[in-house]
């Protein structure tokens, strides 16, 4: 995408498809045949990296691997934030259900916005903390009414699960210091490949002794490609346009899409409370993303 010009509708239009990619994990999970947990987390990782070194060797040369070990500290943050991203988000999903680890998730525009404040000293626009406001609302009344259900019990997949919206948080706001802060012109895109490292190699001591199947590791190369590969390069371009709460907020469609994959291909209902909730996300998102689109011409004019 280096030369590629964005503006903001086409870099929300992409951010769509992104969390679109991001949101078939839980139900390609729900799909193995015997791989479990650390397994799970190790090939995904693993086949990410495989496909990340192709591509950033293809875009950056040999230099890639030689300035690696040298990248700056926001890379290296970035790298760890990923990692855990990788690793809780599909440890989780062995813990408790596709719904539960994205209702989870979704806190991440309110910590996102609160590090931003916080760290980057960013005034949010009143219509960001309104539609954060709704969307956590919307979230909020999904998690309060599942609490007693039959997933009522996972607790630890909901501790793991909590790890990915604090880790999003830190490396939206990383992403934003780098490409409007005084570290700007930092290559980022090398952070996506320290993650899958890390990750991987993390998980390749618990994955052993491997019970994947051949259409286990099918699925999980899938997965690895697809669903973050792909997506996580693209995002890292997107930052340069969108604020670090709308690249959260938008991130919050993963949670419908991710639940709406689970419903029609594994029989996970959401049931009547989450798809309430889920209407408050998208509403939100909806006016915040329309309201963005009219105030860069007004500030510009």
């Amino acid at each position: 995408m280096a030369g590629l010009r964005l503006t903001h509708g086409r870099a929300v239009g992409l951010m769509v498809l992104v969390t679109l990619m991001w949101s078939i994990a839980g139900v390609v999970t729900r799909h193995l045949d015997s791989a479990r947990s650390f397994e799970v987390t190790f090939w995904r990782s693993a086949f990410n990296v495989l496909a990340l070194g192709i591509a950033l060797h293809w875009m950056r040369g040999p230099a890639l691997w030689r300035g690696l070990l040298r990248s700056p500290w926001p890379v290296w943050v970035s790298g760890i934030c990923w990692s855990v991203m990788f690793t809780a988000f599909m440890v989780a999903l062995t813990l408790t259900s596709v719904a539960n680890v994205l209702i989870t998730m979704a806190l991440g525009p309110l910590i996102t916005a609160l590090f931003s404040r916080l760290f980057l000293r960013h005034r949010l626009a009143a219509r960001t903390w309104f539609a954060i406001a709704v969307a956590g609302a919307g979230i909020a009344w999904m998690f309060a009414r599942s609490a007693g259900g039959p997933d009522a019990g996972s607790v630890l997949g909901t501790a793991v699960a909590l790890a990915v919206p604090v880790a999003a948080a830190v490396n939206w706001t990383v992403l934003q210091h780098v490409n409007h802060g005084e570290a700007d012109g930092h290559d980022m895109l090398p952070a996506v490949l320290i993650g899958g490292l890390i990750s991987s190699l993390l998980t390749l001591p618990l994955a052993y002794p491997f019970q994947a199947s051949v259409h286990d590791t099918g699925l999980l190369a899938l997965l690895g490609v697809v669903q973050l590969a792909i997506p996580c390069l693209l995002v890292i371009p997107l930052s340069r346009v969108l604020s670090a709460p709308e690249l959260s907020l938008l991130g919050l469609l993963e949670v419908i899409f991710g639940v709406l994959w689970a419903w029609v291909g594994a029989g996970e209902p959401p049931g009547a409370t989450a798809l309430t909730g889920g209407a408050l996300v998208i509403g939100a998102l909806v006016a915040n993303e329309l309201a963005a689109l009219r105030e860069p011409r007004r500030l510009e004019s």
